[in-house]
């Protein structure tokens, strides 16, 4: 899948594209000498989050490259996971995060895009902000959020994704102290497959939450 977009001349440009976050649309090409971000109608790459700033970040094309910096937002502004306090040249395959409200690749005009951001490769995937309890399931939040069992239990399989978590870290994780004796296998079933169904919501075709057979439960298709 190539990367290019074509400019109004025929030029090719560089693009972003959405990986995760609310935008209407998923690529979105750098056409100009300057690419507002932000929530506002009148940016030119839009993202639908409260989070983001109605003018969040800025792109100018220089003659060193595509430029980043950061318009004085409320939540800031994100350079592969580093807060970005001075602008910065973009270099292909460079993340841009939006505060925790979208998290764009830039792709370099003459590059091509990897294969993981084909259309069809974007997910599956479950990503969480744990501050501000959030979830995302292949690239799509959870609206209306989970609730505080099904969060608690996801939190817990998501810190402890490369292995398998018992019945009893559950009730432990999720129950208070004082209702932790009376819970049932019957309820702790329940509850993961409540939080299956939630997830199933915005990814109905890839299972998240396995059940381990006599162990207890997995999470699949975490990031490390």
């Amino acid at each position: 899948m190539s990367s290019l977009s074509q400019g109004t001349e025929g030029q090719d440009v560089a693009i972003l594209m959405v990986r995760e976050g609310n935008s209407p649309r998923r690529q979105w090409a750098l056409q100009g000498a300057a690419i507002v971000i932000g929530r506002g109608e009148d940016c030119h790459v839009i993202i639908e989050d409260r989070q983001a700033s109605r003018h969040h970040a800025r792109i100018t094309q220089t003659q060193d490259g595509y430029v980043l910096e950061d318009l004085g937002s409320k939540n800031g502004t994100f350079l592969n996971g580093q807060s970005l306090t001075v602008p910065a040249v973009l270099k292909d395959g460079d993340e841009i995060g939006i505060a925790f409200a979208a998290r764009l690749s830039f792709v370099d005009a003459g590059a091509t895009a990897p294969l993981l951001f084909k259309d069809d490769e974007l997910g599956p995937g479950i990503r969480m902000d744990t501050e501000a309890k959030r979830v995302w399931v292949a690239g799509q939040e959870l609206d209306p959020p989970l609730s505080l069992a099904q969060y608690r239990l996801l939190e817990l399989l998501y810190d402890n994704r490369s292995r398998v978590v018992g019945r009893d870290e559950v009730v432990s994780a999720v129950w208070a102290e004082d209702e932790s004796e009376g819970v049932s296998e019957q309820a702790i079933d329940a509850l993961a497959r409540r939080l299956r169904e939630r997830i199933a919501e915005a990814d109905p075709d890839h299972q998240y939450v396995v059940t381990v057979r006599g162990h207890g439960f997995r999470l699949e298709y975490a990031p490390e």
